[in-house]
């Protein structure tokens, strides 16, 4: 049976975090601007604050719902479809989690999030323009995973929220069964069933953050 609720909040949380770093890199920047020319303008520099702190909660919401999806077997869904199966231990369901695109570039957001919020206590007098560079890079990290269709079939970024039936619309059995879900996945890559790529990414990418 096809459960579409996590898929939905997913996405919207994707939408809601694409929002608020829009908001948090605008509102940082006016404030800079202020800082520029003398006088940083308080109420900018809490909207930017109150914006990324939105963003930092959507971000985690969305790693909640994909790791549910993965965690859950929700075939349904074809990231967990193409990147795990039912006999895989939780720890290489993590590996799941950054396998993809999508969850790769999730993971390089969570560590923003987390860095971020040391940075608007520990940027002090500098938060204002450091932060208006850095949500303006979670902007964009953010518009990879949105998988919003613009015009025709303009889309920006690619959602780990489409539902199988979605990505793959032409095969047969959704004319038969339009709610045809898979009793197992295709599996985690042979080469990640490593131990090492459970600690190997999330090393890799906090350097991306840092840098």
């Amino acid at each position: 049976m096809l459960n579409t609720l996590i898929g939905d909040v997913g996405h919207l949380s994707v939408i809601v975090a694409f929002v608020a770093a829009t908001v948090a890199a605008y509102s940082y920047y006016m404030a800079s601007r202020g800082r520029a020319l003398g006088d940083t303008d308080a109420a900018w520099l809490r909207l930017g604050r109150g914006a990324f702190v939105v963003h930092s909660l959507a971000v985690v919401s969305v790693i909640v719902c994909l790791f549910g999806i993965i965690h859950g077997h929700r075939y349904e869904y074809y990231y967990a479809w193409s990147h795990s199966s039912n006999h895989l231990p939780v720890y290489y369901m993590i590996s799941c989690f950054w396998e993809g695109q999508e969850g790769s570039f999730l993971l390089w957001i969570f560590w923003h999030v987390l860095i971020g919020l040391v940075l608007m206590r520990a940027a002090r007098r500098w938060e204002a323009p450091v932060m208006s560079v850095f949500a303006g890079v979670q902007l964009f990290l953010t518009s990879m995973i949105l998988g919003v269709v613009v015009v025709g079939n303009l889309r920006i970024g690619s959602s780990p929220f489409i539902l199988l039936r979605d990505f793959m619309p032409d095969l047969p059995v959704w004319k038969t069964d339009p709610n045809f879900v898979p009793k197992d996945g295709t599996g985690l890559n042979a080469l990640l069933q490593n131990y090492w790529m459970v600690i190997h990414p999330p090393t890799l990418f906090l350097g991306f953050a840092l840098t």
